[in-house]
């Protein structure tokens, strides 16, 4: 298997090749977004964000990075959304942003939580649907959608063809013998594209390392009703807030109860009205109640579905656990259930929110403890019976991190794919396939995009490095007004200080230190106000980590009288 190194930025595209480059989405698990390129046309597969970690303080999402298509927008001739999931279809709004007339192409439900999502930014956008088993072309791109299961409804796998070659990108899949809508992943037309030939297979890697096959999503049902059977209180589910066959399964179940369902979060409830309007949730009659009415009725008789299942500090159910919400309180006798699998890297988050949950003295449920969430993706056994249906020339692993793609592309070469046809890739690595072999050719720079209030990539690693410091270490500041042409100290120094010690008297020891540093600054004639501003801060910050044994930000601040 081609290994992960770096790599030069490539030559320009082989106009008879066809190019494939992910820019998010390989080595995380979130901002997927892959580029084909062929005939020097552009086509993207979806456009998703990726929610930020502890060690990112003040960030809202994390974009792909447009970077490497920036001055060629104007080559895209469309962009494809597998499904409505946040980490496919979030970012769709900032690219419009550069561009607002590239069409979308998507399932009914997918394109209806799109439009809904880009009229929060103004942006009325140009739709195709498309069904299953849809041909469609756009340019040098002839594409043929497929269902696949998962756990939103009409997701879609792309059969790409190309005069280059053909691809053949699953987004976010598992086989689901019994699903609870009856839309089954299309392992016909996957058979059918791999007797045509499929030259490079994308495949999902989430769940790669799992062994085995995902359970049924028709398993959840009876355990959230024993749940229900068990819970005297009120009942809070936290699931995502596109999750419609999770939310379906909570609505059967409140109704078999006598419970009233409100939603909670706004996302959770947009999307709902937009999955029932569709018809793709079911409401059983008089179940749903507007959340400000649900304190209406006993708390037996209610259950709260909500957003906020990966602990997100400003979602519904962090609100809950903090007794911050404005509306909802959580009491001893509740029942929260987790009906949602940890994203990676949000695990000290939900804990967080499950420990203050359990603090107050309510029940809570997750996936630990009982079976009220099965995943979406595809586990090795379910990978190794597609790979053995498609039997592709060459396969790419898309959708995960580092671990997830070597166990995917391991798996793919004990299925027959040659080892040297397992393209092993990262954010930015370009391949190109011609004449039926695909190759690693170089690689695009590819960072992280933050977005951070109405800032979009204006924040860096430094920058986040300063944040995470002020987090970790606190801040201190020292201030001082001076008269250079005397070399007098007229105020100060004084010094204040935030997250470093109980009580700024504790400065107190090193403020003569301080002062000496810049009245010898001072008397070897330094004027300027950055060297005194230096001077002050090497006095303080060696006294901090001595003593304190702490690296804090420290601001120095010098003026000139």
């Amino acid at each position: 298997m081609t290994t992960f190194e770096t790599l030069k930025p490539p030559a320009p595209a082989n106009p008879a090749a066809l190019r494939v480059y992910p820019l998010g989405g390989l080595g995380e698990v979130g901002r997927n977004m892959t580029v084909f390129e062929t005939q020097g046309q552009l086509l993207i597969v979806d456009c998703g964000v990726l929610f930020p970690e502890e060690d990112q303080p003040g960030v809202d999402l994390i974009l792909p990075d447009f970077g490497p298509i920036a001055d060629r927008l104007d080559d895209v001739q469309a962009l494809v959304l597998t499904h409505g999931h946040e980490d496919h279809i979030g970012a769709v709004p900032y690219l419009l942003k550069l561009r607002p007339d590239i069409e979308l192409i998507g399932s009914e439900l997918t394109l209806a939580f799109v439009e809904a999502k880009l009229k929060e930014f103004r942006i009325n956008p140009k739709l195709r649907v498309v069904t299953e088993h849809e041909r469609v072309r756009y340019g040098a791109f002839d594409m043929e959608f497929v269902a696949v299961n998962h756990s939103i409804p009409d997701a879609m796998a792309a059969f790409i063809r190309t005069k280059a070659g053909t691809a053949l990108i699953t987004g976010d899949f598992k086989m689901d013998s019994l699903p609870i809508d009856g839309r089954i992943t299309d392992l016909r037309s996957f058979a059918r594209f791999g007797e045509e030939g499929v030259d490079l297979f994308c495949v999902d890697s989430t769940n790669a390392e799992v062994p085995g096959m995902v359970a049924h999503e028709r398993e959840i049902g009876p355990v959230l009703n024993r749940v229900f059977d068990e819970s005297q209180g009120q009942i809070v589910v936290a699931s995502f807030s596109s999750h419609v066959h999770r939310v379906q399964q909570v609505l059967d179940a409140a109704a078999s109860h006598d419970r009233k369902v409100a939603f909670i979060g706004r996302s959770m409830v947009r999307n709902m009205k937009i999955a029932a309007e569709l018809g793709y949730l079911d409401v059983p009659e008089g179940v749903i109640v507007d959340q400000r009415e649900i304190n209406n009725y006993l708390p037996s008789q209610r259950v709260l579905m909500a957003t906020g299942s990966q602990g997100e500090p400003m979602a519904a159910l962090s609100r809950m656990a903090h007794r911050e919400h404005r509306w909802i309180t959580l009491d001893p006798e509740d029942t929260v259930i987790f009906a949602s699998s940890l994203i990676p890297g949000n695990e000290n988050s939900v804990f967080r929110v499950i420990n203050q949950i359990m603090r107050l003295g309510a029940r809570v449920v997750h996936q630990a403890n009982a079976r009220v969430h099965v995943s979406g993706h595809a586990s090795s056994e379910e990978l190794l019976h597609v790979y053995n249906i498609v039997q592709p020339r060459n396969v790419m692993p898309i959708h995960g991190e580092i671990r997830h793609i070597v166990a995917n592309g391991a798996l793919a070469v004990k299925t027959g794919v040659p080892a040297d046809n397992v393209m092993l890739c990262e954010d930015g690595d370009v391949v190109d396939l011609y004449e039926g072999k695909a190759q690693v050719v170089g690689s695009y720079p590819c960072d992280y995009v933050y977005v951070d209030g109405s800032s979009v990539g204006e924040i860096d690693e430094d920058e986040l490095a300063g944040r995470r410091v002020l987090a970790e270490e606190g801040f201190v500041s020292v201030f001082a007004v001076v008269e250079t042409t005397t070399g007098t100290i007229l105020a100060g120094p004084h010094i204040q200080a935030r997250g470093v010690a109980e009580d700024d008297s504790v400065f107190d020891e090193v403020l003569p230190d301080v002062t000496d540093a810049l009245g010898d600054a001072l008397d070897r004639g330094v004027s300027d106000t950055h060297a005194l501003q230096q001077a002050m801060r090497r006095a303080l910050g060696r006294w901090v980590a001595r003593k304190l044994r702490r690296r804090p930000m420290i601001v120095p601040v010098v003026i000139k009288a």
